[in-house]
């Protein structure tokens, strides 16, 4: 691309957004093409191509068969678990999905119902989430090993009519039974699905009741089902937020929106077109799994990797790059602290080294904020590029990145680059008022957002204005905060609740981490706010060393405190350095900030049900309450 693309495209994504989107829904197949493209009667409740019609499996499968692609390699499911590798063409997955439609029809699901998905990384729960999909129904992924109560929640907030479930899941060494959980979920719930449809598993096979089938005999008779039209603005799924407590807050996708969104999305930002293999080391059970496990990758014609298994770890920090070189991937997608881990595990790159990444040309990181010593040893030790993304949950698909197939920009360690087209970002102060260049504000995005993002919350439209919409007139409040320099280049900080009072002046937790984390002989950290009686909160950093790290405790702490006065100013009152073995992480990968703070604040109840390992917290409690 020419120099100067993104900078056209972006400011015609906001001056003319009905005609880029306009443009950009040609990507996909319609049975009927829209000729409204933003509609705006609704405001802010703005609907994006509200009078086409479509289905989602149809552009993510039917119509690459159609187009002589039928024997192109669709899905690569690599089980650590199981010590397998399953290929799957876009001809059969097509097949299996439109069988599983037929299976579901079967049981009663119809255009608009909703089925509960709650499954390991298994290929069943992308061909339930597609034939879902297929019958124009709802879907609503339930991340694997939820607790029931958890569970339970979602069941009464979705009403699904039918949930898609296996018999087990498999994490490390450890079998975790699901059935039981579902069992006990259903008992909690005031909701009654029709049944339950069972994937058993060898690893534990489980008890079928009255109200439970087995997916495999179900398969076994099952007829294809065809492709269902809906609405662009029909519901595609419900993906709750993690970690939430009460009333569950339902992220809605909607079908036209979210094809043409990811479908423009995987060539423009990350460079991915038919026939390439992508790597989302995520898991279906969060949005990155959905967008770009799912279904941005199988919408343009690549090839998606699933791994079930955490690729990374102890003792082995090289599976990432064995599985790269195994099945020739073009690009990885995954969190910061998977990067994290493996440095800590392997600071010299030794299993980088040993690998042949002669396929691989661009390492994506999300999640969280990507501190430039990790921006940086990856970059040394990969030679290729390394680009932070930062996009939310709500949003569907990233909101700032480095364009790498419009027009790729100069990297800057701490940046996930520019906004994406389509979103019209801006830095505020409290007021609303936007704020100069490299100054911290509030991360907000301008109305209305574009294709793919949440139009609402499900059943709760009040609750999506008041949440999201209230905060600042006319805009979208991100709940982030950070600032834009002068070319342009986005920082994210953290949320704007990781900002700290110290004795008045106003600081960023991010700031600071970033400064901790370019210690030579740190892996990993996080800093908090603790309460203090004269400042009001100090903040106190928690380090992982990397592995083999020498150092004496008092030593690392007398030394990053002299960074960060250098680097941030004395007002920054750092001064205790603690050192732990580990720390807190959703299953996602994203460390537990606010369950640090809220324990440090006596707040036991800020522990949410996604925490990856609950000892993790056992071991830190003292530590952060002292």
């Amino acid at each position: 691309m020419a120099p100067g693309d993104y900078q056209q495209a972006y400011r015609r994504s906001i001056d003319d957004p009905e005609g880029f989107w306009g443009d950009a829904a040609a990507l996909i197949d319609w049975d009927v093409a829209p000729t409204r493209i933003l509609d705006r009667a609704d405001a802010p409740f703005f609907r994006w191509f509200s009078d086409g019609h479509l289905n989602t499996s149809v552009q993510a499968l039917d119509r690459h068969v159609a187009a002589g692609n039928g024997e192109r390699v669709a899905l690569i499911h690599e089980s650590a678990v199981t010590g397998s590798t399953t290929r799957f063409t876009y001809g059969e997955l097509t097949d299996l999905v439109a069988r599983f439609a037929g299976v579901l029809a079967d049981q009663g699901v119809e255009r608009g119902d909703r089925v509960i998905i709650y499954m390991p990384m298994v290929p069943e729960a992308l061909i339930a989430m597609l034939a879902t999909a297929r019958l124009g129904a709802v879907h609503s992924v339930v991340f694997g090993g939820f607790a029931p109560n958890e569970l339970a929640l979602r069941i009464d907030d979705a009403s699904p009519k039918v949930i898609v479930s296996a018999s087990c899941g498999v994490e490390g060494s450890r079998v975790i039974e699901y059935k039981p959980m579902l069992d006990r979920a259903l008992e909690i719930a005031g909701h009654r699905p029709e049944c339950s449809i069972i994937l058993q598993r060898p690893q534990a096979v489980a008890e079928l009741g009255a109200n439970d089938r087995d997916w495999h005999e179900l398969m076994q008779g099952a007829h294809p089902h065809p492709p269902v039209s809906v609405k662009a603005t029909d519901p595609l799924y419900i993906l709750y937020t993690s970690g939430t407590t009460g009333k569950p807050k339902g992220i809605v996708r909607d079908n036209g929106g979210h094809a043409v969104s990811l479908a423009w999305s995987m060539p423009n930002i990350y460079d991915i077109g038919p026939g390439d293999v992508w790597w989302s080391a995520s898991d279906v059970g969060w949005v990155v799994g959905h967008s770009y496990i799912v279904y941005a990758p199988l919408i343009v014609g690549a090839t998606t990797v699933m791994y079930e298994g955490k690729p990374v770890g102890t003792p082995d920090a090289g599976a990432f790059w064995r599985l790269i070189e195994k099945h020739r991937v073009k690009s990885l997608f995954t969190a910061p602290t998977a990067i994290r881990a493996i440095k800590k595990e392997d600071p010299d790159g030794t299993f980088i080294q040993a690998a042949d990444l002669s396929s691989f040309r661009a390492l994506f990181l999300a999640g969280e904020r990507l501190d430039p010593d990790t921006y940086h040893w990856a970059t040394d030790a990969l030679g290729a590029p390394v680009i932070d993304n930062w996009w939310q949950t709500e949003t569907g698909w990233p909101i700032a990145s480095n364009l790498r197939g419009l027009d790729p920009m100069p990297i800057k360690p701490g940046s996930p680059t520019v906004p994406v087209p389509g979103y019209d970002v801006r830095v505020v102060d409290e007021r609303g008022e936007e704020v100069p260049a490299g100054t911290d504000g509030n991360i907000v995005i301008r109305l209305p957002l574009p294709p793919g993002t949440l139009p609402t919350l499900w059943n709760d439209d009040a609750r999506y204005v008041d949440s999201y919409l209230s905060v600042f007139s006319g805009c979208y409040a991100t709940g982030d905060g950070g600032s834009i320099d002068a070319d342009g280049y986005l920082y994210v900080m953290g949320r704007t609740d990781d900002v700290i009072n110290v004795a008045g002046h106003r600081l960023s937790t991010g700031s600071m981490e970033a400064v901790v984390a370019s210690h030579p002989m740190v892996a990993e950290c996080a800093v908090i706010g603790v309460q203090d009686a004269i400042k009001g909160q100090l903040p106190r950093a928690f380090v992982v060393l990397k592995a083999g790290a020498d150092i004496d405790p008092l030593v690392l702490q007398a030394e990053v405190v002299a960074d960060v006065r250098d680097q941030i100013g004395p007002v920054a009152a750092l001064n205790s350095v603690v050192v732990v073995p580990a720390l807190p992480k959703t299953r996602s990968g994203k460390i537990l900030r606010r369950t640090m703070r809220g324990i440090a604040d006596g707040r036991e109840e800020a522990v949410p049900s996604t925490i990856d390992d609950a000892g993790v917290l056992d071991v830190l409690r003292p530590l952060l309450q002292s």
